[in-house]
């Protein structure tokens, strides 16, 4: 069907899915984050929304699929949709998934995780690790702080929101919903899980679980940045968090959505985010950092499908059940 503008009243929406890219067309090609929703979900109609790269495609019974774009271009998309007026996004479950860097000490390639932090990782003081003192682990600290992992002790340096807490009802619940879902392995993924000895979590197969998103829009990778991930998250939650993956566009959603909440256009406390593994985003022990940053995504297509059939689940549960769920946000 042609893209189309839809009527003056806004159109309620019960679950928003967001994914960041796609690749080519939305069907029958080599897929992005946004391809397997996409066919399998066969959203029949395209809306077009000013400030949007890409239509919104809707079933036209309260469910949307959005490709926000990557890196800064989320979080500008994101508030152009909902400060268009074409929808009504008050009563709107989020689910917003994607593909990431999985943080090999909790998690292995194709692995979905379900956050219960957003943490910003873009504002920060840096010195390049060359320069900085020999002692410390590298050379990125808190904004208004004069070493690595401490907090700023002169109040109104930082940034409002370094970490954004989602609701821990609703995340319990999704994961409780999803944690059995079956996510494909591959003789591919097992032979480069083996590499990373020490490992555990990572040499497992496929797996979904709890643990943090992190946001940054720089595509970083290697084995002291991910200590500086793990650090950064345990700050910036008061060690209630847990880094598991690494992307570019969280941090942007979780800030617009929270501003948007702060204007009553969207609920806050009705927001997922669900991330899956296609790479590692460190080396395997003994192995050349810049070789594993260009390796690939050895779990590409796996992790697609993972963010499919995972959050597909929760979806259709809302969606489908919306009279139950309208009013009132599922808890465990």
């Amino acid at each position: 069907m042609a893209a189309s503008s839809l009527r003056a009243d806004p159109i309620p929406v019960k679950v928003a899915v967001v994914v960041t890219f796609e690749v080519g067309a939305d069907t029958g090609d080599r897929p992005g984050e946004f391809q397997f929703w996409a066919e399998r979900e066969r959203w029949p109609q395209k809306i077009t929304v000013p400030g949007l790269d890409h239509p919104v495609l809707t079933d036209g019974n309260g469910v949307v699929g959005i490709v926000a774009g990557t890196t800064t271009r989320a979080s500008n998309q994101i508030m152009a949709l909902v400060l268009s007026g074409q929808f009504d996004f008050s009563k709107t479950y989020w689910v917003i998934n994607g593909i990431a860097g999985v943080d090999p000490a909790v998690g292995s390639i194709g692995s979905a995780a379900w956050a219960r932090y957003v943490i910003d990782g873009d504002v920060a003081y840096e010195i390049d690790s060359r320069e900085g003192d020999p002692k410390w682990p590298y050379g990125i600290m808190a904004i208004g702080s004069s070493v690595p992992n401490t907090k700023p002790k002169t109040e109104g340096w930082e940034p409002a929101a370094m970490a954004y807490p989602l609701n821990p009802g609703l995340v319990a619940w999704a994961f409780g919903l999803t944690k059995a879902v079956a996510i494909p392995d591959t003789p591919e993924m097992a032979s480069y899980r083996a590499l990373y000895t020490g490992y555990p979590n990572a040499q497992k197969p496929p797996f979904v679980f709890l643990g943090e998103t992190f946001g940054s829009c720089r595509y970083w990778h290697g084995r002291v940045m991910t200590q500086w991930a793990e650090d950064w998250t345990r700050m910036w939650t008061g060690e209630q968090g847990t880094f598991a993956m690494s992307d570019m566009e969280d941090q942007g959603f979780a800030a617009a959505l929270t501003r948007l909440g702060t204007m009553g256009k969207v609920d806050f406390q009705r927001v997922l985010f669900l991330r899956t593994g296609s790479n590692y985003c460190m080396q395997p022990p003994g192995k050349d950092v810049s070789e594993s940053l260009h390796f690939g995504y050895a779990g590409y297509i796996p992790s697609l499908e993972a963010a499919y059939r995972v959050g597909s689940k929760v979806a259709h549960e809302l969606a489908g059940h919306w009279d139950r769920y309208r009013d009132s946000v599922p808890a465990p």
